[in-house]
């Protein structure tokens, strides 16, 4: 039996696939990063950004090294042709914490589910590792939306005492007696909110500054896909009396000279329009009215086909880098 060390030279399937989701993820975030960093002013801020990058590029390195170590080629990622730091400002600060925020909610999510799953001891210290200073980056940022005034979620009244669903209408949500939303209901609706706020802003910059049309009006159908998705979930919060967050539109600055490459920007909208798919499966898991739950499906079918399509597009243009895979047999 082979040693679960960082001597051993083999990897399993689920070390290759999360060590590669990972690589490019982070790779692409640097770019990111990097130009945010050209224009960020407000100290806290700055600091903030710095402390991301510094992850970045660590998580990049120590997989790196970790390929190195088994001969695993290392992914090209992008590149410095995928950024252009002379670009104008294209986001006000305040967008930077709303964005990590969300950035290092989605990374964490990957990160955390990688622990079970790998056999190696020194890799799986290497997600246990980023989990926790993930977690440390997104209660800074928490804080520092604090103090910037976001929204919170809503608060609701603490139950008088113990009580038990009586009828199956509980579940009911079309006709009838429909209940209020419960707690876990409203902390996903309200987190798909915030995630859309930040994915609505992205799309509606990307879709200023890219020359290509056809990449153009795949942003510009993200965004309906968004709208519709906010409008949905602002929706049922509404039904009960409780508010939700804003769009973030403002925080974009109106320029036409692309700090990024369409390569990037489309890899970007289609790796968070696939986290979001995972997202819906975490609203459906604790949902229990029929109504939220169809919506929910429906949201998450036009998210399968804005995927699917932006995946054509990558292929199409030879931007698409092949993850790792089975051999194939004839």
């Amino acid at each position: 039996m082979k040693s679960n060390n960082s001597n051993d030279t083999t990897l399993t399937s689920s070390e290759i696939g999360k060590l590669w989701a990972t690589y490019m993820g982070n790779s692409m975030s640097e770019k990111v990063l990097l130009y945010f960093l050209q224009h960020v002013e407000e100290p806290e801020i700055r600091k903030v950004v710095e402390f991301s990058l510094h992850l970045c590029q660590d998580f990049l390195k120590q997989i790196e090294t970790i390929y190195r170590a088994v001969n695993h080629p290392i992914p090209e990622g992008f590149t410095k042709d995928d950024v252009n730091l002379e670009a104008p400002r294209l986001f006000k600060d305040e967008f930077y914490v709303h964005y990590l925020r969300n950035a290092i909610r989605a990374g964490t999510s990957v990160y955390s589910i990688a622990v079970p799953l790998v056999r190696r001891k020194d890799i799986r210290d290497f997600f246990i590792y980023t989990v926790d200073e993930c977690m440390k980056l997104v209660s800074w940022l928490n804080d520092l939306l604090t103090k910037l005034g976001a929204r919170i979620p809503p608060e609701i009244p603490i139950p008088e005492g113990i009580d038990f669903v009586e009828k199956k209408s509980y579940f009911r949500g079309f006709i009838g007696d429909v209940r209020s939303l419960h707690a876990l209901e409203i902390a996903h609706l309200y987190d798909n909110l915030v995630t859309s706020s930040v994915g609505h802003a992205t799309l509606y910059a990307f879709s200023q500054v890219t020359h290509s049309e056809k990449v153009r009006q795949y942003f510009k159908r993200g965004v309906e896909l968004t709208t519709k998705a906010f409008e949905t979930y602002s929706h049922y919060m509404t039904e009960c009396h409780l508010k939700s967050p804003s769009l973030l539109d403002d925080l974009v600055i109106p320029i036409t000279i692309s700090p990024f490459s369409d390569k990037l920007m489309v890899f970007h909208e289609v790796d968070h329009f696939s986290i979001r798919i995972r997202d819906f499966g975490n609203s459906v898991s604790v949902n229990g009215r029929h109504d939220l739950a169809a919506s929910y499906f429906k949201v998450f079918m036009g998210i399968g086909l804005y995927v699917q399509e932006g995946g054509n597009i990558l292929v199409e243009n030879g931007w698409m880098e092949r993850i790792p895979q089975a051999p194939t047999y004839k």
